[in-house]
C-alpha cells in the first residue's frame, strides 16, 4: 500500500526475460495500449459492467477507506476494507465489514477490527520514535479464509506507525487478529493468530487463539496457517524472517490463480510473476511479466467460470483507468478493455491518497463462488470510496444485434444486463417500473448508462426522456467512438433548456418541462459529419459533430458534466476538502423508457 518502488534488481532486462521463456509465463501479447491522458484510457469498455458504490465517505467518519477485500459465503458477499481517520497510515485505523445478498445493495459498515491502543513507550529498531497516546493502523493483505469445514474467518494486522511516514508493513507491527464470522451473522471474539517479535499474550490485549474453547476454530485456524498459499498473502506485515513465510522477499501483494495442470501462477504489484508447482511451497525466479504496464498499485488475476483467465489491474504508471485482460490459457492476456474509466472527485485531503480506482481484488480461490458466474472485485476510489463491480462472463468488447431496450417489457433483473453503470450512492442507476432511472443528488459525482451498440459510420438512435424536474439537474447524452471519444453532446440543463454543443458554444434546442416525455430521434453520418435531432417527430437542428469520429460505438446518459482532472500533470493527490462535501444537493431524476439503435 506504500509509495515505495521495489529496488532497482528487480526490474529485468530482455534478457533475463529470454532465459525464462522455458517456463509457464504470464505475458500480455495484445497491442492495445491505454492512454492516461483520458480517465478511460482510450481503451474499448467490456460490455455489460456494473459498477456500484459501496461506502461514500463523510465526515465526522474516517475519510480515508482503502484496500478492500472480498468473499462469497452462505449465499451473501462479505467486503472487508481497511480505514484511518484521514491520511493513510496515520492512526486511528480500523477494519470494517458490509454483507449483501446480491452485490448492489449493502449493508451499513461495522468495524471488525476496532481502533488498538500500542503501549505508552512502545518503539521500533531503527526508528527514533516512541509510542506516547498511539493507536495502531491496519494493514493487511488478506481478509477472508473459507476453511474446508466450510468456517469463514475474517483477518486484519494491527501495524504500527510512530510518525506519518512510517511503514505499517515492515515486518515490525504488532501481529495478525483472526474472528469467525458465523452463519447467522453474528461474530466470534477477536484473537491474535499470529505474533511479530516482542508480542505475545502478555503484553497484548486480545487473547491467543489457541486460548479459545472452539477446537473447531483452532483447527481451522491451524489449517489457514499450514497452507503456504495463504501464508504468501502475510509477507509484507510479517517478520521477515519467519519460518511461515515460503518465500522471504519483499515483494507486495500476492496474489494468485491455478492452471489446468495444478501448477500456481503468482502475481504481485509492478507487474511481478513467478509460477510454483508445489502449491506455494517453492517458486520459480520471480520477474516482470513481459508487456504488462503495471506500476505499484495491485494486481488481480482469476480463472472465470467459462474456463478462461483474466487479470484486472491499472495498465499505466498512474492508478487509472482500471481494466481487464483476458487470456485462454492463463498465460497469454491478448487483450486490454475497460472495467473502469472514471475517477470521482476527490471530496477529502490527505497523505498519499492516489487518485482512481485502484487496489483491485477478487473473490479469491477457495472463498466462494458467486451464482451468476460473473466476475465480482472490489477496489478504492481515491483511497476514499469503496466501490464494487461485476463484470459478465464470456468478457466481450461488441455487440452485434442492434438496441431494442424497452425496459418495461425486460425480463425482470435483465434489463441492464447489456448496459454499462456507474452507480454512486447518492446518485443512483436502477431500473423502475417506468424504465432506467438515474438520479443525482451527490455535488461532486454523477450517475453514468452505457449501451454499447455496432459500431456504425451512419445510424440513427431513438431514445425517450422524462425529466423529474426543470429547474435543477443536468442529463447529458453523448454519442462516442469505440474507444469513448465524443463526437455529439445534447444536454437538458439545470435551466430548463435542451441544448445540442456547438464546437466551443452551446445551442438551445428547446425549453422542456418537468414529466414531459420527450422522443428524441438523431441521425449521424460520420461521412459528412454532420447529425439531425428530431424531439417528438419535429426536427430542431441539424449540424458537424463537435469532433470527427470514425464511426460511434456506444452512447453514454450522464448525469453531470465529463471530467478531466486528474491529469498525468496534476498533483499526485489531494490536499484540501471540497466544500459541502458530504452535503447532498436538491435530488434530479430522469427515467429513459427505450432505447433504440439502427445501422444504415
Amino acid at each position: 500500500m506504500k509509495r515505495f518502488l521495489l529496488h532497482t534488481t528487480l526490474l529485468i532486462s530482455v534478457a533475463a526475460a529470454a532465459q525464462d521463456s522455458a517456463t509457464e509465463l504470464v505475458h500480455y501479447s495484445g497491442h492495445t495500449l491505454s492512454n492516461p491522458d483520458y480517465h478511460h484510457g482510450r481503451l474499448i469498455p467490456a460490455v455489460g459492467v456494473h459498477s456500484m458504490q459501496v461506502l461514500r465517505a463523510n465526515r465526522p467518519g474516517y475519510t480515508y477507506n482503502h484496500a478492500p477485500m472480498l468473499a462469497y459465503w452462505n449465499k451473501k458477499f462479505y467486503l472487508e476494507y481497511l480505514s484511518d481517520s484521514v491520511s493513510e497510515s496515520v492512526p486511528p485505523g480500523q477494519t470494517l465489514l458490509t454483507t449483501s445478498t446480491d452485490g448492489y445493495t449493502w449493508a451499513t459498515p461495522i468495524v471488525i477490527f476496532p481502533p488498538y491502543k500500542i503501549p505508552d513507550g512502545t518503539t521500533k529498531e531503527g526508528h527514533p520514535g516512541v509510542a506516547k497516546d498511539l493507536y495502531a493502523v491496519m494493514h493487511q493483505r488478506m481478509g477472508f479464509y473459507v476453511s474446508k469445514h466450510n468456517r469463514l474467518l475474517v483477518l486484519g494486522f494491527y501495524g504500527i506507525c510512530l510518525d506519518p511516514h512510517d511503514d505499517p508493513n515492515d515486518g515490525k507491527g504488532i501481529g495478525r487478529v483472526v474472528r469467525e464470522i458465523k452463519p447467522d451473522g453474528s461474530y466470534g471474539p477477536i484473537y491474535f493468530i499470529h505474533y511479530n517479535p516482542a508480542w505475545n499474550e502478555r503484553n497484548t490485549t486480545f487473547p491467543f487463539y489457541t486460548s479459545g474453547k472452539d477446537k473447531g476454530f483452532i483447527a481451522d485456524c491451524n489449517e489457514l496457517m499450514a497452507n503456504p498459499l495463504m501464508m504468501m498473502q502475510w509477507v509484507e506485515e510479517t517478520d521477515r524472517n519467519d519460518p511461515l513465510i515460503p518465500l522471504h522477499k519483499d515483494y507486495k501483494a500476492f496474489n494468485f490463480y491455478h492452471l489446468p495442470n495444478g501448477h500456481v501462477i503468482g502475481l504481485w504489484k509492478n507487474g511481478l510473476t513467478a509460477t510454483s508447482k508445489d502449491e506455494g511451497r517453492t517458486w520459480s525466479r520471480v520477474i516482470r511479466a513481459p508487456h504488462v504496464v503495471t506500476a505499484n498499485a495491485k494486481i488481480w488475476g482469476q480463472r472465470t467460470s467459462d474456463g478462461h483467465y483474466v487479470t484486472i489491474y491499472n495498465p499505466s504508471e498512474f492508478r487509472w483507468p482500471l481494466a481487464i485482460s483476458t487470456s485462454k490459457d492463463g498465460l497469454d492476456y491478448t487483450d486490454l478493455l475497460l472495467v473502469n474509466g472514471e475517477i470521482s472527485t476527490a471530496r477529502y485531503g490527505g497523505n498519499y491518497k492516489n487518485y482512481g480506482p485502484q487496489y483491485t481484488r477478487g473473490i479469491e480461490e477457495g472463498n466462494g463462488t458467486p451464482p451468476d458466474g460473473n466476475i465480482w472485485i472490489t477496489y478504492s476510489m481515491n483511497k476514499e470510496d469503496i466501490w464494487v463491480s461485476t463484470i459478465p462472463t464470456p468478457v466481450k468488447d461488441k455487440v452485434t444485434a442492434d438496441v431494442n431496450d424497452v425496459f418495461t417489457r425486460q425480463p425482470n433483473g435483465k434489463a441492464l444486463d447489456p448496459w454499462n453503470t456507474f452507480s454512486p450512492l447518492w446518485a443512483p442507476v436502477s431500473i423502475t417500473d417506468k424504465g432506467l432511472e438515474l438520479k443525482d443528488a451527490d455535488p461532486y459525482d454523477y450517475a453514468m448508462a452505457e449501451r454499447v451498440f455496432p459500431v456504425a459510420q451512419k445510424m440513427t438512435a431513438e431514445f425517450a426522456v422524462t425529466p423529474g424536474q426543470d429547474d435543477h439537474g443536468q442529463l447529458q447524452i453523448e454519442f462516442q467512438d469505440e474507444r469513448n471519444a465524443p463526437a455529439v453532446r445534447l444536454s437538458f440543463e439545470p435551466d430548463g433548456a435542451f441544448t445540442a454543443k456547438a464546437g466551443a458554444r452551446v445551442k438551445k434546442l428547446l425549453s422542456y418541462q418537468s414529466g414531459r416525455n420527450y422522443t428524441v430521434k438523431v441521425s449521424l453520418n460520420t461521412d459528412t459529419r454532420m447529425y439531425t435531432v428530431n424531439v417528438d417527430g419535429k426536427d430542431v437542428v441539424t449540424q458537424l459533430f463537435f469532433a470527427p469520429v470514425e464511426s460511434f460505438g456506444h452512447i453514454v446518459f450522464r448525469t453531470g458534466e465529463p471530467r478531466h482532472f486528474p491529469t498525468p500533470d496534476s498533483p499526485a493527490e489531494a490536499d484540501t476538502d471540497q466544500p459541502k462535501a458530504g452535503e447532498r444537493v436538491p435530488e434530479a431524476a430522469w427515467t429513459i423508457s427505450y432505447l433504440k439503435t439502427t445501422r444504415q
